[in-house]
């Protein structure tokens, strides 16, 4: 019997074929994207939207769909033209499915902008709305920012949407200061926090450090220590349900699944001698291998193929999440879909970063913290830390991150009605968003999410 992650190969389109089948997506994303902002909610006002109103400003096509139009051509980024299918969910894993997708975590500007359409508390005007979404792919426009030193201009990184926000009907800006303005930028916000003073300028644009956007909540997959204008969200998986059946389904399974290994890690890195975690990780793997799985993903083979890592994390009870060149991972939430527990080895890898999906309080029921230095510098042994968790916590702490699952996927556009009950990342998203802007507003706390 075939499962949602058996592996069958791909059809695979010619290069003038996937130009035309680009252009006609593309031109479709238009018409799509243009007819619903128009449509935004004009029926009787609804109690459940008091506080809750979104408006979607409506943008040249220069800050969204037509920089996909050059997904082959960006220098510093692969082709990314077979992840903006399904409206940035990307290609199906296999023929078969009707949840599993190819999902490239940079394409969430354009699942965001998609889902958004679907929001239940949009309305037409500006002046009432209490959020209003700016549908700028920032992290795909940020590349054609940094093709080098001899030509890098990362300090102009969004002087443009700010020129066209003080020129288009101004009133919408000018009536909070931008306090009330969020966009998602699909990168850690590292990348878009180059101090401007940079010279010769470093990697990443300044778009961040611009006091023009001081005011505005930018949605990263990664926050900085001192997040005041951004808030983490999680990373796409490669699971999108379309219908409350597909997502119990797939907790069944998870829940049905026979842990028969310890701990796994899926990711690179760690084969130096230099000393850091994940070489502790893999040296202890090595010598514990009837206890722990390495999926190895050098090299990003992993980073499309959900088949590679699902599996082995159904498989364990434990899934290593270890920092890499940034605290946090995608790997995170796949492990969450599998119902593994994370073992993280920095604070700054979640529990400080992702508080509207994963309540920083509740850390301790879902998850368990070794500190990297214990590991690395003292000798911790991370199998012996975790074979002293006994059986009926690990299997509490299991259902515990099973509860969680939904929160940390985005369910499919078009979902069916009784999916909508269940929010998921997308949900929460917005409703922090709404709540931190709210707290600006209301003198610079942000509300508790209920």
């Amino acid at each position: 019997m075939k499962t949602t992650t058996d592996s069958i190969p791909l059809f695979s389109l010619s290069s003038s074929s996937m130009a035309s089948t680009l252009l006609f997506f593309l031109s479709f994303l238009l018409l799509l994207f243009n007819l619903g902002i128009p449509q935004q909610i004009e029926s009787e006002p609804s109690p459940e939207c008091t506080g809750r109103w979104v408006h979607i400003r409506k943008l040249p096509s220069n800050f969204n769909l037509d920089l996909l139009l050059n997904c082959s051509d960006y220098p510093i980024y692969d082709n990314f033209c077979p992840y903006l299918s399904n409206h940035g969910l990307g290609q199906k894993t296999h023929n078969h499915t009707h949840s599993w997708f190819r999902t490239d975590p940079y394409m969430l500007e354009l699942l965001f902008h998609r889902r958004i359409l679907e929001y239940p508390c949009l309305t037409p005007n500006p002046l009432l709305a209490d959020a209003i979404y700016l549908p700028y792919y920032a992290g795909i426009d940020a590349l054609r920012y940094l093709y080098g030193s001899d030509v890098n201009s990362s300090a102009e990184h969004g002087l443009h949407l700010f020129d066209f926000l003080q020129t288009n009907t101004p009133e919408i800006w000018a009536k909070n200061s931008g306090h009330d303005h969020f966009l998602v930028m699909a990168r850690p916000a590292w990348d878009f926090s180059q101090p401007l003073s940079n010279d010769p300028p470093i990697w990443g644009t300044s778009f961040l450090e611009l006091p023009e956007f001081y005011n505005v909540t930018a949605l990263t997959l990664e926050s900085r220590a001192w997040p005041w204008q951004e808030q983490a969200i999680p990373y796409p998986t490669s699971f999108h349900p379309s219908s409350l059946g597909r997502l119990e389904s797939w907790l069944t399974r998870v829940r049905r699944s026979r842990r028969t290994t310890l701990m796994v890690f899926a990711g690179g890195g760690g084969v130096s001698s230099a000393p850091n975690i994940r070489h502790s990780i893999r040296d202890e793997c090595e010598n514990r291998s009837s206890l722990c799985e390495v999926v190895d993903c050098s090299n990003g083979i992993c980073e499309h193929d959900p088949i590679r890592y699902m599996r082995p994390m159904l498989r364990a009870s434990f899934c290593l999440q270890p920092p890499g060149d940034t605290p946090t991972r995608r790997s995170t939430f796949d492990g969450i879909l599998a119902g593994c527990i994370p073992v993280f080895f920095e604070e700054l890898s979640a529990k400080l970063q992702y508080g509207w999906h994963l309540k920083e309080g509740e850390y301790r029921e879902f998850s368990v913290y070794i500190p990297k230095e214990e590991v690395v510098l003292e000798g911790l042994k991370i199998v012996d830390v975790l074979l002293g968790i006994p059986r009926a916590e690990v299997r509490r702490m299991r259902e515990k991150v099973i509860e969680m699952l939904p929160r940390v996927m985005y369910r499919r556009h078009g979902s069916s009605v009784g999916l909508r009950t269940i929010k998921d990342a997308f949900d929460l998203a917005v409703e922090g968003a709404i709540s931190k802007m709210k707290g600006r507003l209301e003198g610079g706390r942000d509300l508790v999410i209920r």
